[in-house]
Parts: C-alpha cells; sequence; structure tokens
C-alpha cells in the first residue's frame, strides 16, 4: 500500500432545506450560504503567480515527448503580454476572440489573456473543424461572433476549416506551423509585448457581469447556440465547489485531463478547479478512442492525479489497461483523492470494475462522485459531496443555487436558478427567453428525483431527459435513460451506446452502435481491417447481443422490457449532430435521419434480432 488511507476525505455534510409547490414538486436549497468570491477569473492566476510563483500550473506534452510546464509566475506574465498585444489591437468586447484548438498551453494563455483584457474568449469544438465535412456549424458560429482575430494553435491542421471562412479583415495569429500563402501572426509576437499599466487598468473593469466566454452547446436541434459565461458564473460556482470539497484546500490539486475546454465539463468545471484551489493541470493528449487512448495511458504512467475528471466512454476504454497492467493501475490510485465521472449515466459495472482496482490498488474504494449542469450553469448545480454506493445519484444542490422540481409527463424536470446560471444565448433573444420559465429559472429539459423522499439529505437521482422520454402505444411511458444503461451495461463487450424507439408502438426496441474493440475480442479469428457491416454479423456478436438483452429482460415491465434491436454499421454522424466530439449520442437526432432503420428494425428481417 503506497499512501495512507484517504477514506476519511473532507466533505461538506449534507445540508439542504425543501419548499413544497402547489400543484406538487418543490424547491430544494443548500442550507449553506455561498461565501464570497473573485470578481474575476484572473484575479485567481494573479493570487497564485504571488502565493506560489514556482508552482507549476500548466504542463503539455512537446513535440519530443517531454512535458513542458510553466509555473503560475511564467503564466502570469505570458498572460499579461497577451492582454496588452489584445489592447493594443483595440479588440471589441462585442467581437470576441474565436479559438481554432485543441487544450494546450497556447489556448489556455489566450483565454486568460482575453479575459484579462476584458475581451470574451470563444474557444470552438475542433470537431467542428477536422470532423465535419462542410463546416457549417464553423460558419455558423463564425457569423454570430464577427471575430476580429482568431487563434489557432495549428495552422496546417486547421487550414481547411479557415478556408471554409471569409477572414479577409480578421487577424489570424498561429501558434505552430503557419499556413502556407497566408498572412499569420505569430503567437511568439504577442508574448514578447511590453505590458504597460493599461493591463491592470483593464483588468478593474472586469467586473462579475462581464462575459468571460462564449461556449457553444452541441446543437440538440439546429446549429449550436452561444451561451454567455459571465465572470460571477465562473467565480461563484468554484466557491460552491471548494465549500463543499473542503478537502480542496488541504493540498494542491493535480489533474490529467482530456476533457475538451470548449466544454464547460472540461473548460470551467475543471479548469477553473486546478486555478481557483492552485493545482497543476498536465493536458492529457490522448482521448477515449484507439490509437489515442494509449496517450493517455502513457501520461498516467507518468503522473499520479489527485483527482480524476472522465466521461462514461472514457472509463470504458480505459478500464482495460488498468486491469492488465499493475504498475499503471497503482500509479493511477496512488496520490488519487477521488473519481469523478458526468455527462452521461455511468453503468453500473463500470462502478463495481473501478472500486475493485481502487481495493487491489490501496486496499479501500476511492471516493466515486458525480455532479450535475450544463453549459448554461457554468457548469455545477449539484454535486456529490457524500459517501455513495451506486451510479446515478447526482449529489445536492450547491450553496447560492435552488433547484426546482415540476411535475412533467410523470417526471419531475429541473429548473435552475442562482449566480452559475447564464442570462442568455448570444445574440439569440428569443432562445433567451424560451429559456426561462415565469420565476426566472432556467429550463433545463432533465429529470430528477430524491433518493429518498422522506429524507432529501441523501441527494438527487439523475432521471433522464424530459423529452427523449414517450409513451409506447398502451399509453405507458417509457424511461429512455434508465432502459438505455442498463441495456449498455448488460450487454458489454458489444454495444458502445445506443437509441431507444418505440415511440407510439407496441414495444421497445434498440438501434445499436456497437464496439468495434468489444466485438473484435468475442472473435479472436476476426482480421483488424474487417469492415463494420461484416463485423457485426458475426454470430459471435449477435448471440452476445441477443443473450445480454435477455438477461436484461428478466423481470421487465412491457415499459421497460427490449423487444428488438438492430446493429449498425454506420458510426454516429456529427455533422447530423448525432454525437458530440466527447461521444454523447443525441437521441432525437438519431430517430430523425435513420428513420428508416426504425421501421426496418419493427418489420424485422434477418438482421434484426427478436427477442
Amino acid at each position: 500500500m503506497s499512501t495512507p488511507p484517504r477514506s476519511k476525505l473532507h466533505f461538506a455534510p449534507p445540508a439542504v432545506e425543501s419548499e413544497p409547490l402547489a400543484g406538487g414538486g418543490m424547491i430544494l436549497r443548500s442550507t449553506q450560504p455561498l461565501e464570497a468570491y473573485a470578481d474575476n477569473v484572473p484575479l485567481l492566476l494573479r493570487h497564485w503567480a504571488e502565493a506560489a510563483p514556482e508552482r507549476i500550473f500548466l504542463a503539455e506534452r512537446g513535440a519530443d515527448g517531454a512535458w513542458i510546464t510553466l509555473s503560475y509566475a511564467e503564466v502570469r506574465l505570458q498572460v499579461d503580454a497577451i492582454a496588452q498585444a489584445l489592447l493594443d489591437r483595440k479588440l471589441r468586447p462585442e467581437a470576441p476572440l474565436m479559438i481554432l484548438s485543441d487544450n494546450g498551453i497556447g489556448n489556455a494563455l489566450m483565454q486568460l489573456g482575453a479575459m484579462t483584457a476584458g475581451i470574451p474568449a470563444a474557444p470552438i469544438s475542433p470537431a467542428y473543424s477536422l470532423m465535419s465535412q462542410d463546416h457549417s456549424k464553423l460558419k455558423h458560429i463564425f457569423s454570430l461572433l464577427r471575430p476580429q482575430l482568431i487563434y489557432i494553435a495549428d495552422g496546417q491542421k486547421f487550414a481547411n476549416a479557415l478556408g471554409a471562412l471569409d477572414v479577409s479583415d480578421v487577424e489570424v495569429v498561429v501558434s505552430a506551423n503557419p499556413i502556407a500563402g497566408r498572412e499569420c501572426t505569430s503567437l511568439t509576437s504577442l508574448l514578447s509585448t511590453p505590458v504597460t499599466p493599461a493591463v491592470d487598468e483593464a483588468l478593474i473593469r472586469v467586473g462579475p457581469d462581464s462575459i468571460a466566454k462564449i461556449l457553444f452547446t452541441s446543437g440538440s436541434t439546429g446549429l449550436p447556440k452561444g451561451v454567455i459565461n459571465t465572470q460571477r458564473m465562473l467565480c461563484s460556482n468554484q466557491q460552491a465547489i471548494v465549500q463543499l470539497w473542503p478537502f480542496l484546500k488541504e493540498r494542491p490539486p493535480v489533474v490529467v485531463d482530456w476533457l475538451p475546454w470548449n466544454h464547460t465539463f472540461g473548460g470551467n468545471h475543471n479548469f477553473n478547479l486546478v486555478l481557483f484551489n492552485g493545482g497543476s493541470l498536465y493536458v492529457d493528449n490522448g482521448k477515449p478512442v484507439p490509437g489515442l487512448i494509449e496517450n493517455t495511458v502513457a501520461n498516467l504512467r507518468e503522473i499520479s492525479p489527485t483527482l480524476y475528471f472522465n466521461v462514461p466512454r472514457g472509463f470504458d476504454v480505459l478500464l482495460p489497461f488498468l486491469e492488465q497492467d499493475s504498475t499503471l493501475r497503482d500509479n493511477f490510485f496512488r496520490e488519487l483523492d477521488l473519481i469523478f465521472y458526468a455527462g452521461a449515466a455511468l453503468p453500473q459495472n463500470l462502478w463495481e470494475r473501478l472500486e475493485a482496482l481502487s481495493i487491489q490498488a490501496r486496499g479501500e474504494r476511492v471516493h466515486m462522485v458525480s455532479a450535475w449542469g450544463s453549459t448554461e450553469t457554468a457548469p455545477m448545480v449539484t454535486t456529490v459531496h457524500f459517501p455513495i454506493d451506486r451510479a446515478g445519484v447526482i449529489g445536492l444542490p450547491a450553496p447560492g443555487t435552488a433547484l426546482k422540481f415540476v411535475p412533467n409527463s410523470g417526471k419531475l424536470e429541473l429548473r435552475v436558478r442562482g449566480p452559475n446560471i447564464t442570462p442568455g444565448y448570444w445574440r439569440n433573444p428569443e432562445q433567451t427567453r424560451e429559456a426561462f420559465d415565469a420565476d426566472g429559472y432556467y429550463c433545463i429539459g432533465d429529470a430528477g428525483k430524491l433518493v429518498d423522499p422522506q429524507d432529501p439529505a441523501q441527494g438527487v437521482v439523475f432521471d433522464g431527459r424530459v423529452a427523449e422520454d414517450f409513451k409506447l402505444s398502451s399509453g405507458t411511458w417509457v424511461h429512455v435513460g434508465s432502459v438505455r444503461v442498463e441495456a449498455i451495461a448488460a450487454t458489454a463487450p458489444v454495444v458502445q451506446d445506443a437509441v431507444v424507439t418505440g415511440h407510439n408502438r407496441d414495444e421497445i426496441g434498440l438501434l445499436v452502435f456497437p464496439n468495434p474493440a468489444g466485438c473484435k475480442s468475442l472473435c479472436p479469428d476476426a482480421s483488424t481491417a474487417m469492415a463494420p457491416g461484416d463485423l457485426i454479423q458475426r454470430p459471435e456478436v449477435r448471440e452476445k447481443l441477443r443473450a445480454g438483452l435477455a438477461s436484461y429482460n428478466r423481470g421487465k415491465s412491457n415499459s421497460q422490457r427490449i423487444a428488438r434491436a438492430l446493429l449498425m454499421a454506420e458510426p454516429p454522424d456529427i455533422d447530423a449532430n448525432e454525437i458530440t466530439d466527447k461521444g454523447y449520442i443525441n437521441q432525437r437526432a438519431v430517430l430523425e435521419r435513420r428513420a428508416e432503420l426504425v421501421e426496418r428494425l419493427y418489420a424485422g428481417g434477418g438482421d434484426v434480432l427478436v427477442l
């Protein structure tokens, strides 16, 4: 055993009050008041540059594979230089800095430099540039932002995306690999800008209501929306987190993280948590996909995190490496205070495998927790700050946040109000109005329920998306979230994700996105180059899926029982809104785009599994 047990991790005790509402429902609040917080994020950087100037703040792999590190003092100097360069260019707050970049030091410096100068930063999903075929989302975002300056980490990598935009009157700053035939400014030239008192004067004007970021949602229907993130949202959220997780004050957190900064999970929750608490962030150049997960594994062999954040898909891909390599396992768990999942429900089998590994490595269970929120909530509304023994619990409301439960279609719809809630959508007043109810609560579209209605302090359970649920022809409601998660867990390793069908039909069906690696593991003689369409027809794969669904169906009612399933060879399409770059499946978009497959699923045929 490498470290003393940390099972006594210091959490704030659960403390909530419940206010019943006329007509059903309630409002749930923390009884812990929200304490004072900083006016803006750059002030946190300045604090740690003075309090711990030599401590590593940011680290990333260089071209030679070695870690490049910057201390808090070094980051402060470079951020101020960038802020001065932006002020010299007289950039306007109504023309946000547009960022086309993967996570990296240059990306972080530009975001913090823009905030220091009072310019909103708009980090854009690299998938819109690199995975999209038509760049329609990128063009839409560009037209909304109307930027004066675009930062690109790698000119050659993003050259095609930039070529899809009219940037004739936009300055382009490139960190590496300038674009041939295009005039670009180097990031190095910004970093060499002499700093004047104008930077301090600009930062004084950046208050809680100043816009810090514009983050674009994935766009569950139609094109992405630009969510306004104010400094108040970001700073109040981090203050609430540390009040619920006071152990963060005991030692600076060390985080190894791949989650993209254009999303609120990686860019607000994780990045700002490290900065707020004077920690060190190692940028993980891996992702939970074949060919890149190996980078994550290499990073975790070298760096022992104190906190580890991921989405369920990330844990699913990482777990086999942890299970097969005891050295990696022990280094991963050595300093770990907690494991955190969010973004989607974690199948219980993944939860149990992670617990088993932590016991092997440490002789004790490492705390596993979750939280809940959205891009519009900066992101944390509820978080777990007490021991839980199963997936699905999303904790209790943060200090300063009110959570309203409203009866809706057999569920309790969740709505939110607090200092962490967006004032609206960038240049879209109509969508802003539609997002709030008459009492000023943000309508997030999710549902929840209490673990124990008689004891609210036991927490809230996520109960799916209200809009995803549907009725069978019998009039019985199908709760899609729970069906999907349990079915995926029961059919491992065949199913990577699935979409639940059955609206106005007699029975539930499943459109299945297969897990290629999992399917191949069932077919030892399968060629690595075997086409997905051939792989899903293998009898070993189909029988494993059938057996898993049969096991899931035991004891289930008609509103839960899966009667048929169809394996799909075509992966989800990002241009069609079927998937985000974090791997979340958009149920509605898949059903609309693949309506013919839904019809085939219910018509039957040789490739449909009928149970």
